[in-house]
């Protein structure tokens, strides 16, 4: 599924049969998505195929019961995250600016559904527990040495997600080592929960003007644009597939912006039970609860 197929948006739905779908929702915005759902009157075009990257349109029409999570860890044979890539994130963590995108990566088991339970295991539940909001980009199309050019065209779109990170892991030297480290810090199961709308290239271009907030507790926490990145879309998908193949169903982590936990004079680190939502502008949201095991 590129951007050169005709969907605007897609969801996965349980319908009155009780059967799981793909489809296009009659929408125009994601809030009418999330109105329509709350008032069960939200109905969708089925697309059909044997998995989200490989699907067609049909004439049928149904009647959404339930949003269901898109992206399962089926569905995503790697999640790419990019790291200090809002300007203003870098400033508040007091570094200077990559020359390029600054790249680690997350295993598949990281992967969430949007509404779903993070489970923190025992080694995270400590006083620096993090939360990251973040675009996410979704490659539709296998490429490798994709020209930024031809970026859009391997991206099949953007969802909302949240990038949950153990900093005591990532940043402690008693614990991390003298030089910071991401991976295992960020990779746990369920550590990046993914939004349930995909929305297209063809509806929010590379995704560079778009609002980005994360509450904590319905506390706003982080309130940026998108233009404050310092890699875009396109340069991130360009740079990360120099000499590596970048299979359909990525997912890339573009970065969070500033009002992290760990950027606050005081953090408030995340605790048991804490309720944290990304929102953003046209591409809705994740909601999860961090359940300490």
């Amino acid at each position: 599924m590129a951007s050169s197929t005709t969907f605007e948006r897609i969801i996965r739905f349980q319908d009155e049969d009780g059967q799981s779908r793909y489809g296009e929702p009659a929408v125009s915005s994601v809030d009418e998505l999330d109105q329509a759902v709350s008032q069960g009157s939200l109905k969708a075009t089925v697309w059909e195929g044997s998995n989200i990257f490989s699907l067609t349109p049909t004439t049928q029409a149904a009647n959404v019961k339930k949003l269901l999570p898109l992206l399962t860890a089926d569905d995503v044979p790697i999640v790419k995250c990019v790291g200090l890539n809002y300007i203003k994130h870098i400033q508040e963590g007091g570094r200077k600016p990559p020359p390029y995108p600054s790249i680690f990566i997350k295993p598949r088991t990281a992967v969430a559904g949007f509404n779903e339970d993070i489970p923190i295991p025992k080694l995270a539940q400590d006083d620096q527990l993090d939360y990251e909001g973040e675009l996410c980009i979704v490659i539709g199309k296998t490429g490798k040495d994709i020209p930024k050019s031809e970026a859009l065209q391997h991206i099949a779109g953007f969802v909302s997600s949240n990038d949950v990170s153990a900093r005591k892991w990532q940043r402690d030297p008693a614990y991390a080592g003298g030089v910071p480290q991401w991976c295992f810090s960020k990779g746990f199961d369920k550590f990046a929960p993914l939004g349930p709308v995909l929305v297209s290239p063809k509806v929010v271009g590379n995704a560079g003007n778009l609002r980005l907030r994360t509450f904590v507790n319905g506390e706003l926490r982080q309130d940026t644009n998108t233009s404050d990145l310092l890699f875009n879309t396109e340069d991130i998908v360009a740079f990360v597939s120099q000499g590596t193949t970048l299979e359909a169903g990525t997912v890339i982590m573009t970065g969070t912006p500033a009002g992290v936990a760990m950027g606050m004079k005081e953090p408030k680190w995340l605790k048991d039970g804490d309720v944290v939502e990304v929102k953003i502008e046209q591409l809705g949201s994740v909601k999860n609860r961090m359940s300490f095991q």
